[in-house]
């Protein structure tokens, strides 16, 4: 079976739109974030989610929020996103992998880990009348694409919201992530977030 092309699926949506739909993007970082808000804002009126509770400590959660609020005062774009930030809600993530501590990084808690994340982002859009939800999380090389638009499309037809396909690090989008971040001078962490995998 032929692998999906996310970048083509994407490019369909985008060459489609009329007007500026409203686009809830969940974002896992600012370094993450910024190619793809860079590319997305020039389509969408992108509100971002920073639902992520799998980020421990708290205090490394309020670091990495601050870099995304950085990010969004100082990167210049003609459609400036709205932020939307529910708190850190660490035990709603530790309730979901209960049991998958132990598991390696990319592994089954990593999948769990994208669901609880994009479950609440869908629930969001739905909730709030947006037209699109998607995640920034598909710009990492570490980051399963055909999982994470497998759940998303599982959760657009829960949530009757459509979602967002994408596969950002192609096109050199982790390489143009890691180019801003150096501009803007954002903190970069060491690990995705849990501590709880192998490759922090």
């Amino acid at each position: 079976m032929e692998k999906r092309n996310f970048q083509k699926e994407l490019d369909a949506v985008t060459g489609g739109l009329t007007g500026r739909p409203r686009l809830l993007l969940q974002a896992c970082c600012g370094p993450c974030s910024s190619y793809v808000l860079e590319y997305m804002t020039k389509f969408f009126d992108v509100t971002v989610l920073f639902y992520d509770p799998n980020i421990r400590p708290e205090a490394e959660y309020d670091k990495r929020l601050a870099t995304l609020k950085q990010l969004l005062a100082s990167m210049p774009m003609d459609y400036p996103p709205a932020l939307l930030e529910p708190g850190w809600r660490g035990e709603e993530f530790l309730a979901a992998v209960k049991g998958l501590e132990g598991e390696p990084e990319g592994a089954r808690r990593c999948t769990v880990c994208f669901r609880l994340r994009l479950e609440e982002t869908a629930k969001t859009a739905a909730e709030q009348g947006f037209d699109w939800f998607g995640t920034t999380l598909t710009v990492s090389p570490h980051k399963n694409a055909e999982v994470i638009n497998a759940i998303g499309e599982e959760l657009a037809a829960k949530y009757g919201v459509k979602w967002l396909p994408s596969d950002f690090k192609k096109r050199n989008g982790y390489l143009r992530s890691i180019q801003l971040s150096k501009e803007y001078g954002l903190y970069r962490q060491e690990y995705c977030g849990c501590g709880l995998g192998e490759n922090h």
